[in-house]
Order: structure tokens, then sequence, then C-alpha cells
């Protein structure tokens, strides 16, 4: 269960990081509002899954799920580049997720 609850942290991540693009340097209300409100839900989210989770293991997924999502994001929405390495890059940090799930002992 933790490790869902670490995805779904991970997720809210990509919705304020994506969020700060709208917000427009906070100068919007509704955009900043649900930036924030993505932020909180995150981090507890982080904390929670924390509590039966190594700390560096679930820091490192959180961090890993909101780069990639986030890049995601920014290549289908925002028009950036795709290019081989960028893609490359991105699959190296989704296997490092992947290595720290298969090799993380379970509580």
């Amino acid at each position: 269960m933790a490790w869902i609850i670490l995805f779904v942290a991970g997720l809210f991540e990509i919705g304020w990081a994506v969020g700060l693009k709208f917000t427009q340097g906070f100068t919007r209300p509704i955009p900043t509002l649900l930036t924030a409100i993505s932020l909180v839900a995150s981090m507890g989210l982080l904390g929670w899954a924390v509590r039966s989770l190594p700390l560096g293991t679930a820091y490192a997924v959180w961090t890993g799920v909101g780069a990639v999502g986030t890049a995601i994001v920014g290549i289908l929405l925002f028009k950036e580049p795709a290019t081989a390495g960028r893609l490359a890059c991105l699959a190296l940090i989704v296997s490092g997720i992947l290595g720290l799930k298969l090799f993380t002992p379970s509580h």
C-alpha cells in the first residue's frame, strides 16, 4: 500500500510542478490555489509513505516519478523537445525507480 501512496504522491508532484507554469509567478489565484493543494497533497502522501518505506528510497522514487512525469507533460503539453538523448535519460530514471522498488525489502 505504501508504494501506491508514494506513486500517487509523485503524481501530485507532477501536478504542482506543472501548476507552477500556470500560476504565472503566483499572480493567478485559481492556478495558484490548485498548485498549493497539489503540493500539500504530494508532501502529505510522501510523509505517509515514509512511515513504512525507507526515507532515501521513498524520496528518490517520489522525485523520480515527479521528474519523469513533469518532463513528459512538458513534451506533450508545452511542445518541449523529445530528443533521443532526453528520452534515454528519462528511461534511466524510470529504471532507477524500478530498481529501487525491486531491491527495497518489504515491511
